[in-house]
């Protein structure tokens, strides 16, 4: 079963608040277990819900309270995140239960944006009330801004995520590292200058976070995942802005969800000017900052409490994504003509041997493997042997690039159970027309 474990890095030492951040994480757990009970009752989850916000007001007062007895000098920005969770977030999040019936997905989607705020706020702000603050770094030149960043991030992911991240490059510029989650905030200062600020997430490193944090085993990105990763990196960008006033931080003004080719897009579009990749151990991440002479216009559509559902479960299927197709050929010329080919409409990448296919199919999951039946050493069949062997790419549909057309070379490439072939002395236009009627058969599957 699904469930948040309190672990003792969330104690503050503030006995009270300690007790009442254990309540609520005790409430979040009723909640997921209500919301995988295929007999739940709708009146089950209003009552649960309503008492998670009843508990969560009346722990911010509480809060509120004590940082006023200790003449907490952050006060008004702790009270400014309640604030914002209380009246802006909560509301719209009651919304859309409202609109969706306590619908499972708008149960998930609930518990998964509290469950992302409450445990990055737990580590940050609210164990600042206690004495753990990070330094503030004002008027700091450029070269020496850049170390202070860097350490910031390392320390916020040993407090947030209980890793020890260190940077390796200062000149990331969308590389591809494996599968990513891409979280793009836009951010508005006190005099209309903006930030735009992409966090760019290895899949890996999400699943172990949300693994660990909800005491399972995540094989998969799924809602969950991207809500309490939107969440923890708000916090994130809030703590770094704390530390950095010089940036500005102050508001929120839009925020999305980016395929990997919208990233590279947008370095395209604008250089960032600060770009660090960084190693956690169990996974990369980057984090890129554009100023507000280049952040112009839309590239993607923004979330909001009315449209967050519909567009994650879209980012999720991959209709915000070229789909991916990977040519194995040991043809220079065919990979760099199928490649120009498909290049406009799709995601390209190639491999020239069995080998290397392997690792970037394990590594990128792409939607489709166009194969070359002939390849010497290892060939067509016993690489397709080898991909439905492994359980995890298996499922990866391959269709065979020939040379041969002839009724036996037809049926020893059939005999595999292929998605399909392709003739190489094909025209273009039909090979190109074949995969778009690919793609389309499985859409409509």
């Amino acid at each position: 079963m699904n469930k948040i474990v309190w672990n003792r890095w969330y104690e503050i030492n503030v006995d009270f608040i300690d007790k009442e951040h254990k309540q609520l994480f005790s409430t979040i757990n009723k909640l997921l277990t209500i919301s995988e009970n295929e007999e739940k009752s709708e009146w089950a989850c209003r009552e649960g819900v309503k008492y998670l916000k009843n508990h969560t007001i009346e722990h911010f007062a509480h809060e509120e309270e004590y940082m006023r007895s200790i003449n907490y000098g952050e006060y008004e920005i702790h009270k400014r995140l309640h604030d914002n969770f209380q009246f802006n977030t909560l509301p719209a999040l009651e919304e859309e239960l409202e609109e969706y019936n306590y619908s499972e997905d708008s149960i998930r989607h609930f518990l998964g944006v509290c469950i992302g705020w409450m445990v990055a706020h737990t580590q940050t702000e609210d164990q600042a009330i206690a004495g753990k603050r990070m330094s503030k770094w004002v008027d700091v030149p450029h070269e020496e801004e850049v170390d202070a960043l860097e350490q910031t991030i390392v320390q916020l992911v040993q407090d947030m995520l209980q890793l020890k991240a260190k940077a390796i490059s200062r000149q990331y510029e969308g590389e591809n590292f494996g599968k990513v989650v891409c979280c793009r905030f836009v951010y508005k200062g006190e005099k209309k200058e903006k930030w735009e600020v992409v966090l760019c997430f290895e899949e890996r490193l999400l699943l172990k976070v949300v693994s660990d944090m909800l005491n399972t085993q995540y094989l998969k990105v799924d809602d969950m995942v991207i809500n309490i990763n939107r969440y923890i990196a708000r916090q994130f960008l809030e703590k770094i802005g704390e530390c950095f006033p010089d940036m500005k931080l102050c508001e929120l003004e839009s925020e999305s969800l980016l395929t990997y080719d919208q990233l590279v897009k947008s370095f395209e579009r604008a250089q960032p000017a600060c770009s660090i990749l960084f190693d956690t151990g169990v996974g990369y991440f980057a984090f890129c900052v554009t100023s507000s002479e280049s952040v112009r216009g839309k590239i993607v559509s923004s979330l909001n409490s009315q449209n967050a559902m519909s567009q994650i479960k879209k980012y999720l299927s991959g209709e915000m994504r070229k789909k991916q197709i990977l040519v194995v050929d040991d043809s220079d010329f065919m990979r760099s003509n199928i490649i120009r080919l498909l290049g406009d409409d799709y995601d390209m990448i190639e491999s020239s041997s069995s080998v290397s296919a392997i690792k970037s199919i394990t590594v990128n999951r792409p939607d489709l493997i166009l194969l070359d039946y002939e390849m010497p050493i290892c060939d067509g069949r016993q690489t397709l042997e080898m991909i439905r062997s492994d359980k995890d790419i298996a499922d990866i549909p391959v269709i065979f690039l020939t040379g041969r057309g002839d009724a036996e070379s037809v049926k020893k490439v059939m005999s595999l159970r292929p998605e399909g072939y392709l003739l190489k002395t094909m025209p273009e236009d039909e090979i190109k027309k074949t995969i778009n009627e690919f793609f389309e058969k499985r859409k409509k599957a």
